[in-house]
């Protein structure tokens, strides 16, 4: 037994090889090729797309111009959401000094394997035809695959600079299976409602990265401390990550809502409660320092958290000033869990989380999941009116006899749900990724691009031509002190 205990450590503890030469080719190639046959079997066009049913259906509407078609309805919020996941999310993953590369290069590679392996998945679940086998998609399934993604690249800022590209294209595949079937549970077994997926999305999300990196825990990371920060420019970078997700997730939370006042509302929730988070995660960030200087850290992603708060309850009758209000606080929650979650986490409970998503997607996305179950069991008929209390929460066919209480309860037990299947979903791939065949780095090089990437020297500061720099002119006393010198040019 102890030669058996030994041998199971020897393998599991054994050197780290990062040579992915065979391995990433080998898993791109042959995803993509089964992507390919699965498609070819399985995905066809929906009545909108497609040519044929398109024009048969415009007669049976009596529809006189294709601007009728769901695309012009649906395209811009589409488009916006998948700016957010490859510009928004991977540039906010640049701001370690030495990982820009793999942040955006990395969240790129697996969500565009991602959205294809989303298709499929919320297609067998959600629109398969029973009479021909096939799976259609429009607009709103491209907008849907990029949420079902989304749920992976936030479970990647947790491990982000500690893993391989396989491995993360392993987190991915599980990732957006775990997703569709969670997604399934929630919104057709229990009917919840959650537009802008602070459930589905971000407290699954969370969890499940979270799971993967306790797992995952590497007790010698300090040995890769010096690749840990950032510095000014990779926060820069990050900054613009923040502000194409701040800009664009009002789209993010209206984007499959109802047509008219459901999508309208939800984009005036979020607009509200992401400028109301700001505020108070600026505050905090200055009131956490002796001379009340800010963190970019707290700025890059607390700010975002009122928008993650707001996904659930964001098409719900919440009031302006309720969401501002759900900003208020998760602006506070955020802040604080940088400052003393984190450290506590990493230390008691053995979760390095690189990007901090504990607090911004997973406790902001529960809580939000729980504000709309608050939400929808006070919805009344004075507020809603009896059809707005059918259109906002589906009170129609089987669910046609269920209370705004019921749908309080299910909305917590779908919460409940979310978090259930990342923490038990994302323990489970933690172990499948530990087996030391996957070419992630050794603890003393991680966080750093030159693992796995072509990175270019870093220029060397060479020093001005004077006949060509004009602003060198009133610097005679500065030059003459200096070594160089016009005929050394």
């Amino acid at each position: 037994m102890g030669n058996c205990c030994e041998g199971v450590e020897n393998f599991f503890g054994r050197q780290k090889n990062t040579n992915i030469r065979i391995s990433l080719p080998a898993v791109c190639f042959v995803w993509q090729i089964a992507m390919i046959i699965l498609f070819g079997v399985f995905i066809r066009y929906d009545k909108e797309s497609d040519v044929r049913k398109w024009i048969e259906y415009k007669k049976s509407h009596n529809f006189t111009s294709d601007a009728e078609n769901d695309f012009y309805f649906r395209y811009p919020s589409f488009q916006d959401v998948h700016v957010m996941i490859f510009v928004g999310f991977g540039f906010l993953m640049t701001f370690l000094k030495r990982y820009s590369f793999s942040g955006v290069g990395f969240n790129f590679l697996i969500a565009a394997f991602g959205l294809q392996w989303a298709l499929l998945m919320q297609g067998w679940f959600h629109t398969l035809d029973p009479a021909d086998g096939k799976v259609y998609i429009g607009v709103e399934n491209l907008i849907n695959a990029d949420f079902c993604v989304a749920g992976s690249l936030i479970a990647y800022g947790a491990l982000l600079g500690k893993v391989s590209p396989v491995q993360l294209m392993v987190v991915t595949l599980f990732g957006v299976t775990l997703f569709a079937v969670e997604e399934y549970i929630i919104l057709n077994l229990l009917h919840c409602r959650d537009a802008g997926g602070s459930m589905v999305i971000h407290a699954f999300g969370g969890y499940y990265g979270l799971a993967i990196s306790r797992v995952l825990y590497r007790p010698n990371l300090h040995q890769s401390k010096r690749l840990m920060g950032s510095v000014y420019h990779s926060d820069i970078f990050a900054m613009i990550g923040t502000l194409f997700l701040w800009m664009f997730w009002p789209s993010f939370n209206s984007a499959i809502t109802n047509h008219g006042d459901g999508q309208h509302r939800a984009v005036i929730n979020t607009y509200l409660a992401l400028a109301s988070s700001v505020l108070t995660a600026v505050a905090i960030s200055s009131m956490s320092q002796k001379k009340g200087k800010l963190d970019m850290v707290h700025v890059q992603n607390a700010t975002l958290a009122g928008g993650v708060a707001m996904g659930t309850a964001a098409e719900f009758m919440i009031s302006p000033y309720g969401s501002l209000i759900v900003g208020f606080c998760c602006g506070i929650i955020s802040t604080f869990g940088y400052l003393f979650v984190t450290p506590f986490l990493e230390k008691y409970l053995k979760i390095q989380d690189t990007c901090g998503i504990h607090n911004l997607h997973a406790v902001p996305g529960m809580l939000g999941g729980f504000l709309g179950a608050i939400v929808a069991a006070a919805a009344s008929v004075e507020v809603y009116g009896k059809e707005g209390l059918t259109q906002t929460f589906g009170f129609e066919g089987n669910f046609a006899t269920r209370s705004v209480l019921t749908q309080g309860g299910f909305q917590a037990a779908g919460t409940c749900v979310a978090v259930a299947f990342g923490l038990v979903g994302g323990t489970i791939v933690g172990f499948i990724l530990k087996f030391p065949i996957w070419g992630d780095p050794a603890d003393d090089n991680c966080y750093d691009d030159e693992v796995y990437w072509e990175v270019p020297e870093d220029e060397e500061t060479l020093p001005p031509v004077l006949e060509y720099n004009n602003h060198m002119i009133h610097k005679h006393q500065d030059i003459s002190e200096s070594n160089f010198s016009v005929e050394q040019s």
